[in-house]
């Protein structure tokens, strides 16, 4: 049996990886956009962080979150928001036999993926990967026809001109999955 290690650091900066059970031609999470929105807000208002940057594509998202002082629950609020979204909405999803026996969904993956950010250069880094995914995987060509993503907040702050990875699309040529 494997032990999953994660390091839980109070107040800490995190990038995460939140995959659904099936992805192979899995749209749900843009179909119900504005639940996964929904989802999101009820739980940060409750528990809160700081979502500096996401993206949510069809079949996964990616998110960097800055936790409270005091605060190195993450899990908790990424199954409050799993568990927000999954009983908002109606699907047909397959469910294993061990979902069933926990009473549990088929939706998503019951892990995720999170990596504790160690500094400003690999902040950046992740903030560049999360904001060009979309192109990566295809379902655009320029970062900025993808409406899921904070990378308009980026565009709107100034950080970024709206132009950004377009004129080189070299510049993201790192790959974390």
């Amino acid at each position: 049996m494997r032990i999953y290690k994660c390091i839980k650091i109070e107040g800490g900066c995190y990038f995460f990886t939140v995959v659904l059970a099936h992805r192979r031609g899995n749209h749900l999470l843009i179909q119900h956009i504005d639940t996964l929105r929904e989802s999101f807000k009820q739980i940060q208002k409750a528990h809160p962080f700081t979502l500096d940057a996401v993206v949510i594509l069809p079949d996964h998202l990616h998110g960097i979150w800055q936790l409270p002082a005091q605060d190195d629950n993450f899990s908790f609020r990424w199954r409050l928001i799993k568990s927000h979204f999954s009983r908002s909405i109606t699907t047909s999803e397959y469910v294993s036999e061990s979902r069933q026996r926990k009473n549990e969904r088929g939706i998503w993956q019951r892990r995720f993926w999170e990596h504790v950010i160690r500094d400003e250069a690999d902040y950046l880094h992740h903030v560049e990967y999360i904001h060009y995914n979309p192109v990566k995987h295809g379902y655009v060509k320029r970062v900025r026809d993808w409406p899921y993503s904070s990378f308009h907040r980026w565009v709107a702050r100034g950080i970024y001109p709206v132009t950004w990875a377009t004129d080189n699309p070299n510049v993201i040529d790192r790959d974390f999955e």
